[in-house]
């Protein structure tokens, strides 16, 4: 299965938060699994941390650059058919990086790991 990580399952995953479910810990820890985090959420990170929201203990380039390679993640890159959907989407949620992560997950046939209730009113396929 291929999963798309929300950007705060990304973070809670590298720093072994409680607040990671065990159905999500167990999904992103199964060999069988292929992990992906999206451009769209190392954007968010960067911005952020920019904002003195999010404390990185690394500038993010290598903070990111060295969790992907320690847990085999992938990235997702952002691409203009991702971005297009978008514009289709309905306002049930307004946050603009998760309608992009969602869009993404509906086109590359992924599922999202996610404690965002709100996205699951798009009938995406989900772990939480």
């Amino acid at each position: 299965m291929k999963l798309l990580l929300d950007t705060h399952v990304f973070l809670w995953w590298v720093n072994d938060a409680p607040e990671l479910s065990e159905m999500a810990r167990a999904a992103i820890s199964d060999p069988s699994n292929t992990c992906y985090l999206s451009m769209a959420s190392c954007w968010e990170m960067a911005i952020k941390s920019s904002l003195g929201k999010l404390k990185l203990k690394k500038p993010i380039e290598r903070f990111v650059s060295e969790q992907m390679q320690q847990n085999g993640f992938l990235m997702l890159n952002i691409e203009l058919r991702h971005i297009a959907k978008v514009e289709t989407l309905e306002f049930q949620h307004r946050d603009p990086f998760d309608r992009l992560l969602l869009t993404q997950a509906k086109i590359e046939k992924m599922t999202l790991v996610t404690v965002d209730s709100a996205l699951l009113a798009y009938g995406t396929r989900c772990i939480s």
